[in-house]
């Protein structure tokens, strides 16, 4: 195991978690994806980093677009299915794929094969961000913390 005082670590050592904030109904779409949560682990302030482990027939998240915050995702291992409005697209290890704040690209990762899928994701932590789910009755917007609250989309709460 490795000093959890010094900046290099090994991910294994970290705990995995399938936790989600988001709200009933739609957190148990989501528990069939597990997270290590690197930059937090050294203390990263502006931007986030995750290990991510989605098991076959789980997905990375509801599909979604972000106003404020961008993410960089990288295969490490597996083969997953990209859904975005352009579609769907099969990555597979050392692919990467991005999405610009703003773009309102919405996209997912889902793991339609035998085998865990293994990704690197990488994100901002902009304060006020918005989160737009096409395909649910699901908004987000981020305060200053960068804590989401979630709400349908007409606004009322969960």
């Amino acid at each position: 195991m490795t000093d959890p005082h010094l900046p290099a670590f090994d991910p294994a050592d970290l705990p995995e978690s399938n936790a989600t904030s988001y709200p009933e109904p739609f957190r148990a779409a989501n528990s069939q994806r597990w997270l290590r949560r690197l930059g937090d682990h050294v203390g990263l302030k502006n931007f986030g980093v995750n290990l991510v482990r989605i098991v076959p027939g789980g997905q990375s998240s509801a599909r979604h677009a972000h106003t404020r915050q961008d993410e960089f995702i990288w295969v490490l291992e597996g083969e997953v299915v990209l859904e975005t409005d352009e579609g769907r697209q099969i990555l597979t290890a050392g692919l990467c794929a991005g999405f610009p704040s703003g773009a309102g690209n919405a996209h997912r990762f889902v793991n339609e094969g035998a085998t865990d899928v293994l990704l690197l994701v990488v994100g901002d932590r902009t304060p006020f961000d918005e989160v737009s789910y096409p395909d649910i009755d699901l908004q987000g917007k981020a305060g200053a913390d960068g804590r989401f609250v979630f709400t349908r989309k007409d606004g009322t709460p969960f």
